[in-house]
C-alpha cells in the first residue's frame, strides 16, 4: 500500500521554500492590494503562480520575494504579483441570456451610449457587448462607445490584439465568425483576429476595483460586473457596489455572474431579471444629487 507523504516530505520535494506564514503574507498582500480574498483551499495555486514569478526574477524562497516585493515596492512587480493571482476564465457569449436583454436595452436608449465592461479579462466579454451591439442596430458602427478594464495587464494587452485561437470561436455561428472576424492565413493559420470595426468601440484600461476613484467619465448606460465579487470578501463587495452607483444613469442596468447576489450586499439596486440589477429609485435621486455637487465643487 502507498503510505501518503508528510507535509514535511511534500514541502522539502518544492523547488522553493514556501512556508504557512509565506502564503499567509501572499493572502495578506493580495487582499490589501487587490481586494481578492483567496481562500485557505489555495496554497498549491498561490505556490505554482508566484513560483513561476520566482523563477522570471531569481529568487530562491518565497520569503526573500515577498520581502523585496515589500521593501523595494517597485510598481512593475506589484503588477506581475498581482496578474499571478488573478483568475481569467471567460469567453464569447458566457452566460449568453444576457446578451438578448443588452440588445433591448440598448435600442431603447437616446445616443450616444456607454457602457463599461468592468473585468474585460482577455476580451471575449467586451467584443460580445460589441457585437451584440452592432447586431442590435444593425451596423458595423452602432453609436456605443465601450469601456473594458481590468486590473491584469497582461489579459489587456491579450484583449487590445483581439487575436484569438481559433478554437476560441468555434462555437459561434458561421454568420457572427464571418461578420466579426478574420481569419488568419500562413504563418497565422488556426487564429483569427477581431475586425477592426468591433475593436474600434471599445477602449481598454487598466482600472483596480479597489482604487478609492475610477477615472471612467460620464455615467453608464449599462455595467457588466460579472464573475468578479466572488474574488472578494462582503465588505469589499458592498464597496465596490457602492462606486457603481454615481456611474450608473436613472435607466442604467448591471450585469452579474450566475453566481453572485447583490442583494445580500448592497441596498442600492434591486432585481430586474436573472442576474440582472436596477437602481432603486432612492438612489437614483441620491446619484444625481451627488453628480450635481460633484460639478459645483
Amino acid at each position: 500500500m502507498l503510505k501518503e507523504k508528510s507535509t514535511k516530505e511534500v514541502q522539502n520535494d518544492r523547488e522553493f521554500d514556501f512556508t504557512n506564514n509565506d502564503f499567509s503574507r501572499v493572502r495578506k498582500l493580495i487582499y490589501q492590494h487587490a481586494g481578492i480574498s483567496l481562500s485557505e483551499a489555495k496554497s498549491d495555486m498561490v505556490y505554482s503562480r508566484i513560483g513561476r514569478r520566482l523563477r522570471t526574477v531569481g529568487f530562491d524562497s518565497f520569503k526573500t520575494y515577498l520581502d523585496s516585493l515589500e521593501n523595494e515596492n517597485s510598481p512593475e512587480e506589484w503588477e506581475a504579483f498581482t496578474n499571478a493571482l488573478t483568475t481569467n476564465l471567460t469567453s464569447f457569449f458566457r452566460e449568453e441570456h444576457h446578451f438578448p436583454i443588452l440588445a433591448e436595452h440598448l435600442v431603447s436608449l437616446k445616443k450616444p451610449i456607454r457602457i463599461w465592461c468592468s473585468a474585460a479579462s482577455t476580451g471575449e466579454e467586451p467584443y460580445t457587448i460589441a457585437m451584440t451591439a452592432c447586431e442590435a442596430f444593425g451596423t458595423m458602427k452602432p453609436p456605443v462607445e465601450i469601456i473594458a478594464t481590468d486590473i491584469d495587464t497582461n489579459v489587456l494587452a491579450t484583449a487590445s490584439r483581439g487575436v484569438y485561437p481559433y478554437e476560441r470561436v468555434s462555437k459561434l455561428s458561421d454568420g457572427r465568425r464571418k461578420q466579426f472576424f478574420q481569419k488568419g492565413t500562413g504563418a497565422h493559420e488556426g487564429s483569427v483576429r477581431v475586425r477592426n470595426e468591433l475593436r474600434s468601440l471599445i477602449t481598454f484600461e487598466q482600472l483596480n476595483l479597489l482604487d478609492d476613484q475610477w477615472s471612467l467619465g460620464e455615467p453608464f448606460d449599462a455595467i457588466f460586473c460579472r464573475n468578479v465579487m466572488i474574488y472578494f470578501d462582503k465588505p469589499t463587495q458592498t464597496k465596490i457596489l457602492s462606486h457603481f452607483v454615481p456611474l450608473m444613469k436613472p435607466h442604467a442596468i448591471l450585469f452579474a455572474g450566475h453566481s453572485e447576489n447583490f442583494l445580500y450586499v448592497s441596498n442600492d439596486f434591486h432585481l430586474r431579471g436573472k442576474t440582472v440589477y436596477e437602481l432603486n429609485d432612492g438612489k437614483t435621486i441620491k446619484r444625481t444629487s451627488n453628480l450635481v455637487k460633484e460639478r459645483i465643487v
